[in-house]
């Protein structure tokens, strides 16, 4: 009984807002004749008003390229950047800062870079408490093999669905005794339906064929058992659609063997966590993959490497993860065209070869592959 109540109590305060992170300082545009955006806000009654989170580290520096590349583009947003330096509040936890919460609750879509989460006491993961704060529940990562840049796997074209708010990434933990900790997936029926119907209808929107539900029902009966049994309630709804099971286990000996073999995957949290990370392996890292993070009444897009402090500032960055998640925005917001001219220059710049940053196996700067693919767009 106890262990119950201590669970419903945990349970009241699963949705409310954790931590965020510092943001580096004002954007300095190091683009030639490119101007840096200003910092706080710019509007103009025709556009859509657009949340931009910059980042630590590399962030600011990848913001900037992608900003210039959508003036370019003549893409109709205006950016509205917002510092989230972290605010400590009277219980010595780090929070979300109120501004994040009125520009989001104004745009209803944002794009952000790289965040890194200080390490000790009073420090939740900053990107996790983003997800929460705005219940963004599906995270949508499409990996894709880039024409031009080679790895061991070709046409690789899986798309992940993690469900976000939930599983192992609750937060609930608690010491049982000395020596033992106690960890609690939580697994609902709601979250679960929602992403598995988030799944369906991404397959359906984007031409795809078959959506996977990967899981561990068999070691996992309860939690895992209720994941897949919602999957299979809202495949029975969408026969147009294929449906296969797999164990995770499986799927990830079958990803190495043979990625050309799944389409769509759906999954809870974790499995989510780990398998788009390895599905952007196969495409060549997290630096050309890009990511959404879907809720019902907003969207949060962004690029999920690291913050990389050691070339920060340095000209070195590549900003493709970033400006790739960024198409994957427009296309939110169904600006489609200037998505589709901004992502065929970016790819047109991959493939020549010529202003490759180094991480991409060229020796280019940031700015340089950034001013290519502006007059790829101009041109178009």
């Amino acid at each position: 009984m106890a262990g119950k109540t201590m669970l419903v109590n945990l349970l009241k305060g699963f949705n409310k807002p954790t931590t965020i992170s510092k943001y580096v300082g004002p954007c300095v545009s190091q683009f030639q004749n490119q101007p840096c955006d200003n910092p706080s806000r710019h509007y103009s009654s025709q556009n859509r008003l657009v949340t931009m989170i910059p980042g630590d580290g590399i962030g600011p520096e990848i913001s900037v390229a992608v900003k210039q590349i959508f003036s370019a583009a003549g893409v109709p947003i205006d950016w509205e950047d917002v510092d989230v330096t972290p605010v400590k509040g009277p219980d010595g936890m780090f929070r979300l800062p109120p501004k994040i919460f009125e520009s989001m609750e104004r745009t209803k879509v944002g794009l952000k870079g790289p965040l890194a989460t200080p390490i000790g006491k009073g420090h939740q993961s900053l990107n996790l408490a983003l997800r929460k704060a705005f219940s963004l529940y599906a995270n949508v990562r499409p990996c894709k093999s880039i024409e031009g840049y080679e790895t061991p796997y070709k046409n690789v074209d899986i798309v992940t669905i993690r469900e976000n708010t939930e599983g192992e990434y609750s937060g609930i933990e608690h010491v049982i005794v000395d020596g033992v900790v106690q960890s609690i997936k939580l697994i609902t029926e709601n979250a679960s339906m929602r992403v598995a119907e988030y799944a369906f209808k991404y397959a359906r929107d984007n031409q795809r064929n078959t959506v996977t539900a990967v899981h561990k029902a068999n070691i996992m009966r309860m939690s895992d058992g209720l994941f897949l049994k919602c999957c299979r309630d809202v495949a029975a709804k969408n026969k147009d659609i294929k449906f296969s099971e797999m164990y995770l286990d499986t799927v990830c000996l079958n990803l190495v063997q043979d990625p050309g073999s799944f389409d769509v995957l759906v999954m809870p949290n974790l499995y989510g966590d780990i398998l788009s990370d390895l599905c952007a392996g196969l495409i060549g890292g997290l630096g050309v993959t890009p990511s959404g993070n879907i809720g019902e009444e907003g969207a949060l897009f962004e690029s999920v490497h690291g913050t990389a402090p050691d070339i920060a500032g340095q000209n070195k960055a590549n900003p493709t993860a970033l400006l790739l998640s960024a198409v994957m925005m427009l296309r939110y917001m169904e600006l489609t065209s200037f998505a589709d001219r901004i992502e065929t220059a970016a790819f047109s710049v991959i493939r020549e070869g010529q202003h490759l940053t180094g991480d991409l196996g060229g020796q280019s700067t940031c700015s340089a592959f950034t001013d290519e693919i502006c007059r790829k767009v101009q041109a178009s």
